[in-house]
């Protein structure tokens, strides 16, 4: 093919337009199968189906006349047409898929054997009937000659077998595995009887096993193709755990014992990990006599001959060390350790001091199963640490300790990051010699690791600062001293990387500092760099866990002015921002604030802050408020926050004057509903001062209240004599009725007269809008309605000559109280002179 170069100009001399053409050919030519790709008219018609048919006879249309993809389309569908029509499917959909399946592809197999095993987990008919009906097509799939679909229909069956009654496995599974099990079958038939045998040991009791399975297992462990020797082998330590310990050391135990002998590696291999597995079964005798001495062989020789199998033989060998601990000799006991130790240091360097120039060029394959080595090293060393008494850490396995921490794979530094915790707990006291490595691998290169260390950092630092021997607060940075600079840099790395997870989590942690490390160092090396990763990071997880962490670090904060620096901080750069990004966080802030700190502490520094967004220009942010509203509610305290709350009042009836944005209204809407159902938390204490504080005041009124009404008293009588005219309601009672209500309404403005918050004392009176109702307001004890609606549709409310809402007078709004209260004492002044004009009238003209 002629490649296709684009000059400044074209070139169309006889020789390229060839190669043109030529290229255009074969282009077309590309097409083509996308053409022969689409279905022809008579191809579209076969995959019609007929919509009128129900689920059930189209199942059965498209198995006996569809094609294949249509057939595996039903067979999947199988567990749907189970729950809606059982009786239905099982007679008439599952024998059509009985007899596709004899011919049917590798794709409706698997489908197939999902598919009725969903069944079986849905309990979509009962047992028996699941077994009469899909057991014997699952026993003829299993020997699939497709080794993939074998295994899907053999998962199967396991599955089936936990759920079967004891003597259909007899009947249906057991007695046909007798012949299935002998040499004259197929391998593949061979290798799922070792499985099944597996499965059957936990189903019947130790006679049984004894008697009916124990003779095909021996038989099984000693077939001529070593795939089925490896596979019976591995399921000796099932057999082992249902015919119990006896049968176990005189049946299971000899033939691991020759099965660890085979020839076949894979055999050997299969063979000692049941012997570890099974440690616990073998008493002391069988241990030192017979399990020790093939463990000790099949160490040398992996090392010596066979590397492959030092694979499986570091994963197990912390498991072995500590199950064979009781019986080693002190040289034997070394021995092991030796042997960890090179398998910690494999593919690092050569024995015998060679020299890398001296060395061979390793494989590919051989350094994969090095690093291998190296990791199951490493995921075993807590374990050796046990094998070695942590009291002898530091001279047997330190530097062990180190080489792995600085080890130059990845895998291999995650995997002791991921155990660091473990060994910090078992050295207790000894803690203080790894926290170099500590250091160490919060600087390493890959966050992989610093993920893995991360998630039990702060139990990690407990132990390093309190389990040691500087215990006390003066001297904890002295037991880790490159910590801070290892945290920060920490923090830095994941900053700077895409993986805002790992920063998230980071940070997320680190507010376990304040109990590791001093309350300066806190605020001069993170507090300010919080701060600035909500300011700055794009990331919205990220910003909120750098603001819970700063929250943590303020609570812990004891130093009035670097509380304060940082609460101003927070209302103006983040609450006052220009960003409504960082006024969204700046009320995320204040929940955690809520949460952390004391309902007074929120009240007194971030109320009045925080309801000041109610004139945020952007809808989300006061989209955002409403739903906190209710948060902020429930840190008032009655009659503490009797302000408070009027300044809340008027903000949500500012909302609901003013607010232009559909959603927020809706929202405020729902948040009044929810306000007006919460109560408020009364301070018993300060209510019953006040009480009092209210009582004397009243007394006092009262007092110059009856001063004047005996003076007045006096004046009616000396107009009595000389006017005995008497009008309809200046009786003696209605006089002191009077006297009463002024003095109520003299308390009524002792409230009134408090001053409001200069930023809420001008708002403006609410126009004339058909969605805002009457509201009470209740700034009492008990529950407190800050806005209720009497049903979810507002209605309109009678307005004044000036065309304004006209709201009911409320008890908490100070401004309504003060202008009802100097409404009621202008007209009760106009009644009173109105009364006595008239009665000089009356007198003179009478006289």
């Amino acid at each position: 093919m002629h490649p296709i170069i684009f000059f400044s100009k074209m070139d169309f001399t006889q020789s390229n337009l060839f190669g043109y053409i030529e290229d255009l050919q074969e282009l077309t030519i590309i097409e083509r199968p996308v053409r022969r790709s689409l279905k022809t008219p008579e191809e579209i018609e076969r995959l019609t189906v007929d919509e009128e048919l129900n689920d059930i006879e189209r199942a059965v249309y498209l198995l006996s006349s569809g094609q294949d993809i249509q057939g595996t389309s039903v067979v999947a569908n199988l567990p749907v047409l189970m729950r809606q029509n059982p009786a239905e499917t099982l007679r008439r959909v599952l024998p059509k898929i009985r007899e596709v399946l004899h011919v049917a592809g590798v794709e409706m197999q698997l489908t197939a054997a999902v598919s009725f095993l969903t069944v079986l987990q849905e309990e979509s008919v009962s047992i028996h009937t699941y077994s009469h009906s899909f057991l014997h097509i699952i026993l003829q799939n299993l020997e699939h000659r497709d080794a993939g679909v074998s295994n899907a229909w053999l998962e199967t069956l396991l599955a089936v077998i936990e759920a079967l009654p004891k003597e259909t496995i007899r009947h249906e599974i057991l007695n046909p595995l007798v012949s299935k099990a002998q040499l004259s079958q197929t391998l593949q038939s061979r290798l799922v009887s070792c499985k099944i045998m597996g499965k059957l040991a936990n189903k019947f009791e130790a006679h049984i096993i004894k008697r009916e399975i124990l003779p095909l297992v021996k038989s099984l462990c000693q077939d001529v193709e070593y795939e089925v020797r490896t596979c019976m082998c591995r399921q000796l330590e099932h057999v082992a755990q249902g015919i119990g310990t006896e049968l176990t050391k005189t049946v299971v135990l000899p033939e691991l014992v020759e099965l660890a002998r085979d020839e076949g590696s894979s055999v050997r291999l299969a063979a000692f990990e049941t012997l570890v597995n099974l440690l616990e079964m073998f008493d002391a005798d069988d241990r030192s006599q017979t399990v020790l001495p093939l463990v000790k062989s099949f160490c040398e020789k992996s090392y010596k001959a066979d590397e492959s199998i030092l694979v499986s033989l570091s994963f197990h060998l912390g498991k072995l060390c500590n199950g064979l601990y009781g019986i080693f000799t002190p040289e034997q006991h070394l021995r092991f350790l030796e042997f960890y130790k090179k398998l910690c240091t494999l593919g690092l360097q050569q024995e015998n001091g060679h020299n890398d120039n001296q060395l061979q060029l390793q494989t590919l394959e051989q350094e994969k199963k090095y690093i291998s080595v190296r990791k199951n090293c490493a995921y075993n060393f807590p374990a050796m640490i046990v094998f070695v008494d942590p009291k002898n850490f530091h001279l047997e396995l330190y530097s062990t300790f180190f080489c792995l921490c600085h080890d130059p794979e990845v895998v291999v530094r995650y995997t002791m990051a991921m155990g660091f915790y473990e060994v910090a707990k078992l050295l207790n006291s000894g803690v203080y010699t790894i926290h170099k490595e500590l250091v160490t691998l919060l600087q390493d290169e890959s966050l992989e690791v610093l993920d893995a260390l991360v998630g039990h950092l702060p139990e990690i630092l407990e132990l390093m600062t309190n389990g040691g021997e500087n215990s006390g607060s003066e001297s904890k940075l002295l037991s880790v001293p490159d910590l801070i600079p290892a945290l920060t840099t920490a923090e830095q790395r994941a900053a700077t990387s895409l993986k805002w997870r790992t920063h998230e989590k980071l940070l997320q942690k680190y507010a376990c500092l304040p109990h590791i490390i001093s309350s300066d160092q806190i605020y001069y090396r993170f507090l300010h760099r919080m701060l600035t990763i909500i300011l700055t990071n794009n990331v919205l997880p990220v910003q909120k866990a750098a603001a819970r962490t700063l929250c943590v670090y303020l609570r812990y904060n004891r130093k009035q002015e670097q509380r304060h620096e940082v609460i101003q901080k927070l209302i103006e750069q983040l609450g006052q921002g220009k960003s409504y990004w960082n006024r969204l966080r700046f009320l995320d802030t204040c929940e955690f604030i809520m949460e952390l700190f004391s309902k007074s502490f929120f009240c007194k520094y971030f109320f009045l802050p925080v309801l000041e967004l109610t004139h945020d220009p952007v809808a989300n942010v006061r989209m955002k408020l409403c739903y906190l509203l209710p948060k902020v509610k429930s840190t008032l305290k009655i009659p503490a926050d009797k302000l408070l709350l009027q300044q809340l009042e008027l903000c949500i009836r500012k909302l609901l004057c003013q607010e232009k944005d559909k959603d927020v209204l809706t929202i405020v809407k729902r948040t009044v509903l929810e306000l007006d159902r919460m109560e408020i938390s009364v301070d018993g204490e300060q209510l019953e001062k006040e009480k009092q504080q209210n009582e004397g005041r009243s007394t006092n009124v009262s007092d110059k209240m009856f001063e004047k009404k005996r003076r007045d008293s006096k004046t009616s009588s000396a107009l009595s004599k000389n006017v005995p005219l008497s009008f309809p309601g200046s009786s003696s009672g209605t006089s002191t009725g009077k006297e009463g209500k002024k003095s109520k309404l003299v308390r009524s403005q002792s409230f009134s007269t408090q001053a409001l918050h200069p930023k809420y004392s001008n708002i403006d009176k609410c126009p004339n809008r058909s969605t805002v109702t009457g509201y009470t307001s209740v700034s009492g004890m008990g529950k407190s309605s800050v806005l209720s609606f009497s049903d979810d549709s507002f209605r309109t409310r009678s307005t004044g000559n000036n065309g304004n809402t006209t709201f009911p007078s409320s008890s908490s709004l100070a401004t309504s109280r003060s202008s009802a209260n100097s409404a009621d004492q202008k007209n009760n002044g106009n009644k009173e002179s109105q009364s006595r004009k008239m009665s000089i009238k009356n007198r003179k003209s009478n006289p």
